[in-house]
């Protein structure tokens, strides 16, 4: 049975007596485009060092493509991992990266990788200082892929491009999970671009996890209920109840809806992805406040 690429059971990280992470359990399955979204200091980049083998854990278990995270050359080979700085050597041209790439992987593919640069008009002789910071995204992500990793590690890397490189970086993307044996874990706070592109969502919110599951499977298991100004309890007991809006008429609720039923006189409607996180993210930091 082929391990699962991504995997951690009670991952923690603690910064002095700062928890960063804390008791986080979750697993991606194969072959899938995972959105890993939370708020800033949400613990992602923690999350994504973790699983890099960049920093080491300190509670719980975790392994990327079947081996616990280390500097040795299986899992290296395994595991690419880009960081939201995009880290290139910016006098060197595209074709010294492809150079280079080939002389510290052993399952370099240079002929797959010139061919994706190609088509998205990358000029390989020229330095990276002079190329855009689309061209530069597309670059790095095409050195991650040359390696053929089983997994693809990616920080926030469409941070700071524009909408049509960003357009063509997903695509890029999508188009190597789809032709390849690849897993990748994406941090965003792009939600419309996630929910577009990705099949499978992690949620992390004030270093603890809150959501991993199937995208159409969370979608479909919240909706927004409206009623006349009502108490909520009852529909509390038989569903999870992420969020409460009231005015002196009416009250709206975004739930994950459990088995119970439903009492009359609610309005029940679809919700999309992007507010069912905001949902959550809102709900962790009311908590926060509230316990300050």
């Amino acid at each position: 049975m082929t391990a699962l690429p991504i995997t951690t059971t009670g991952l923690g990280k603690r910064f002095g007596r700062t928890w960063a992470l804390r008791d986080c359990t979750f697993e991606v399955p194969e072959h899938s485009l995972c959105a890993l979204v939370g708020g800033n200091g949400a613990g992602k980049t923690t999350l994504l060092r973790m699983l890099a083998g960049l920093s080491r854990p300190t509670t719980g278990e975790l392994e990327v493509a079947g081996r616990r995270p280390a500097d040795d050359p299986a899992f290296l080979a395994d595991v690419g991992f880009l960081a939201q700085e995009i880290p290139l050597y910016r006098r060197w041209t595209a074709e010294d990266h492809l150079a280079f790439g080939a002389h510290l992987n052993p399952r370099w593919d240079g002929a797959a990788t010139r061919d994706r640069l190609r088509r998205v008009n990358i000029p390989l002789e020229r330095r990276i200082e002079a190329l855009s910071g689309g061209m530069r995204a597309q670059v790095a992500l095409a050195l991650a892929l040359g390696k053929r990793p089983r997994v693809l590690l990616l920080d926030e890397p469409v941070a700071a491009l524009d909408p049509l490189a960003r357009r063509d970086f997903l695509g890029t993307l999508t188009a190597a999970v789809a032709d390849e044996d690849l897993t990748v874990l994406l941090s965003s706070h792009l939600l419309a671009d996630l929910e577009r592109v990705c099949d499978h969502l992690v949620l992390l919110s004030a270093g603890h996890l809150h959501l991993c599951a199937d995208i159409e499977e969370i979608v479909a298991a919240h909706k927004v209920l409206t009623a006349p100004a009502r108490e909520t309890a009852a529909l509390e007991r038989d569903h999870h109840v992420i969020h409460v809006d009231r005015t002196p008429r009416q009250v709206s609720v975004l739930a994950r809806m459990g088995i119970g039923p439903i009492e009359d006189g609610w309005h029940v409607e679809d919700v999309g992805l992007e507010e069912i996180v905001l949902a959550y993210l809102g709900r962790t930091e009311s908590r926060e406040v509230a316990s300050r």
